[in-house]
């Protein structure tokens, strides 16, 4: 059961970030001199089938045209007029029989009051349309969307039609701009967020209390999955589902097509289970670690409280201004320090940093900005440059944080025998290394603790809710109510 229900959608969000989008397009084009005439034009998402079959793929509608116009159809098309900041969206004209099949064909009145846009017309009618709604002279300006995504490495795909050349396309000055104005959260765009992460975090609170050695990862994964979608309308997951367990968890990107989350869990594993449920294409992004049999170990307690500390040290911190290398090296600090006393390392941790040691422990970055999608945009704009040092340069941003970002806070420590053999065969790094304590830990996988934080003007403030304490985990896999019951000023543990 869920005490949660999903939230109505507010199409006002959309209409926010087109405001959003014009103020910043004119603010640029009124500093360079240039008319504040011509439109923005995107192509939305486009349906595709399983290969060479008729299989139609669940479709989700691409990033930057949901955030500008909530839409949840594909094929359509959505123009801004800069000028006036009217919107319009052109759908798909649909054969008759479309209605036998699909349902119901819907007049244009229909998405103009859904999707709370100006003008509704169809795909076909673009030349028409856009031609007869210019205001300025000479051919009318197109704004199209084409960048780089410093996640993927790919470029965003321009919208093109046919009859395209009878217009002035302009493929520079809109991705930049686009992809800024997602970075910062509107608070509409922070209630989906919210809700994201209220029913993934109860969910993770579920797959715990069901949990027990000799099941397989996938049903972890499955219950994750029905919870989210049974409860709060996730039809979509943020990505797919990492449930690792021993080994396992020192597999970064487990759970993928070659790696199925298929392993029989045994008793004394650890679990690290990364997971978020999507709610109108906003994401969550929520990792929890914990052991099968509810029960910590010693030295299982030890990589995840340094893991923890981390998380919490960081969390603390966090506020406008701050650097997140900074918080991923404050992050890196705290976790060698941990296993130093640990008697897992051994030597000074300030020249531990220098040698970057802790990219053999956290070779990922700290965490990264989220939003419609889980990797969001924005995290190397112009003039951000990406660090180049071990760890370091998988950082996701290396940006000042500034009020409404969102994004993830996620340590770990991990024993990945691809990294750890060649640090201790190196002759910089070898001496850090108490080699009879760590073949204790050398198969205990991998821990990671991930929240989802939103930066407020003096802090952060943290939208996940999971168990983080071991006796908290412990107490709710034992059965105890989660978030705690509270008698007064006290909590019970």
């Amino acid at each position: 059961m869920s005490s949660l229900t999903p939230p109505p959608v507010p199409m006002e969000l959309h209409a926010v970030n087109r405001r959003k989008l014009c103020d910043s397009l004119r603010r640029h084009l009124s500093t360079s001199n240039r008319p504040l005439d011509g439109f923005v034009l995107l192509q939305g998402g486009e349906e595709k089938n399983r290969y060479c079959t008729d299989h139609a793929e669940l479709f989700r509608q691409e990033s930057y045209f949901a955030y500008l116009f909530g839409v949840r159809e594909p094929d359509f098309y959505g123009a801004i007029d800069i000028g006036s900041g009217k919107s319009i969206l052109f759908i798909p004209r649909l054969p008759e029989d479309y209605a036998v099949w699909l349902g119901e064909i819907k007049p244009l009145s229909h998405f103009k009051e859904t999707y709370m846009v100006d003008m509704v017309f169809y795909v076909d009618e673009i030349i028409q349309v856009l031609s007869e709604q210019f205001k300025g002279s000479g051919k009318p300006l197109l704004y199209l969307l084409h960048g780089l995504n410093t996640d993927s490495g790919s470029l965003s795909k321009p919208a093109s039609f046919e009859g395209i050349e009878k217009f002035e396309t302009d493929l520079t000055t809109l991705h930049p701009i686009l992809a800024e104005c997602r970075v910062i959260k509107s608070s509409l765009e922070l209630q989906l967020l919210q809700f994201a992460n209220d029913i993934s975090s109860e969910a993770h609170v579920e797959v715990m209390r069901r949990v027990k050695p000799g099941m397989k990862e996938y049903q972890m994964e499955s219950m994750f999955l029905h919870h989210t979608y049974m409860y709060g309308g996730c039809r979509h997951c943020s990505y797919t589902c990492i449930c690792a367990t021993g080994d396992n968890s020192a597999v970064l990107h487990y759970g993928h097509a070659a790696a199925p989350n298929d392993r029989t869990f045994e008793d004394g594993d650890l679990a690290l289970l990364d997971m978020g449920g999507e709610y109108h294409f906003y994401a969550s992004d929520i990792t929890c670690s914990f052991p099968v049999n509810g029960k910590f170990t010693s030295d299982q307690s030890l990589i995840y409280n340094a893991v923890l500390d981390a998380h919490n040290s960081v969390i603390s911190a966090m506020k406008p201004g701050v650097n997140w290398v900074d918080m991923h090296k404050l992050a890196e600090r705290i976790i060698l320090e941990s296993m130093k006393k640990g008697s897992i390392l051994t030597g000074d941790v300030e020249e531990m940093m220098v040698e970057r040691l802790g990219a053999v422990f956290m070779p990922h970055g700290l965490g990264h900005f989220m939003g419609i999608d889980t990797h969001d945009t924005g995290g190397y704009p112009m003039g951000v440059e990406r660090p180049k040092e071990p760890g370091l340069k998988s950082l996701r941003t290396a940006r000042d944080l500034l009020e409404g970002m969102v994004i993830t806070v996620e340590p770990g420590c991990y024993f990945i025998k691809a990294l750890l053999i060649p640090a201790m065969e190196n002759a910089k790094t070898s001496k850090f290394f108490n080699r009879e304590t760590i073949e204790r830990f050398k198969n205990i996988g991998g821990v990671r603790i991930e929240s989802d934080l939103v930066v407020t003007a003096n802090g952060c403030k943290n939208m996940t809710n999971v168990p983080r304490e071991t006796w908290e985990i412990e107490a709710v896999m034992a059965g105890a109510p989660w978030p705690p019951v509270t008698t007064g000023n006290n909590s019970t543990k």
